[in-house]
């Protein structure tokens, strides 16, 4: 399904504030349809192509196509909504996981490959992504696997290794705190069964 990428929307929801970015996605093929039958889903800007991670680029999945038959997707970044340039610096958690961040624990940061604690920014895109949450009505998110902010279920160690960690984002954590169902895209494309037209063939 070919998409297109705007912006557009109450930037105020998107942030909890005036003035922050905001994005839509729009299936063409149903852009005139009224989408306002389907639940929304809030799902991390990247996984729609939208050109927002660290390094400056998009990271579709093939699981959007099926997600947006079933939903009404509203994407969100929260780095960006956080404050975050784009591209930034890679960064990782410390000291603990999302929920230890969202919880004030001592020692859990998120901190860049350069040393700068950026913990402040990832606090509030969090909270600017609980916002959109709630005023939208989403009650499940689907988020960028492995990301500091986006992780549903593990994330990268704070040596930047590579080496992975049991835990969550600091956004995830924060989706999952206000009692959204919060999983990645790889969570999304083992349970999402094919439709029929995309459907492998079996002969």
């Amino acid at each position: 399904m070919e998409r297109r990428f705007g912006r557009g929307g109450d930037s105020s929801a998107a942030t909890g504030g005036e003035g922050g970015p905001d994005w839509h996605a729009v299936p063409v093929d149903d852009a005139a349809a009224d989408a306002s039958d389907k639940p929304a889903l809030l799902i991390s800007a990247c996984l729609l192509g939208v050109a927002c991670n660290h390094e400056g680029r998009g990271s579709p999945r093939a699981v959007v196509d099926e997600l947006a038959r079933r939903y009404r997707l509203v994407p969100v970044c929260p780095e960006v909504l956080g404050g975050l340039p784009t591209p930034r610096a890679a960064a990782e958690l410390t000291g603990g996981d999302g929920a230890d961040v969202i919880a004030g624990a001592e020692g859990a940061r998120v901190v860049n490959v350069e040393g700068d604690d950026v913990t402040a920014a990832y606090r509030r895109g969090a909270e600017a992504a609980v916002t959109l949450a709630r005023a939208v009505g989403a009650t499940r998110a689907v988020l960028k696997a492995r990301s500091p902010s986006c992780g549903s279920s593990a994330v990268y160690d704070g040596t930047f290794s590579r080496r992975l960690v049991p835990g969550p984002g600091v956004t995830a954590a924060a989706l999952a705190a206000a009692g959204l169902e919060v999983g990645s895209e790889e969570d999304a494309a083992a349970a999402e069964p094919p439709t029929e037209e995309n459907a492998a063939p079996t002969g």
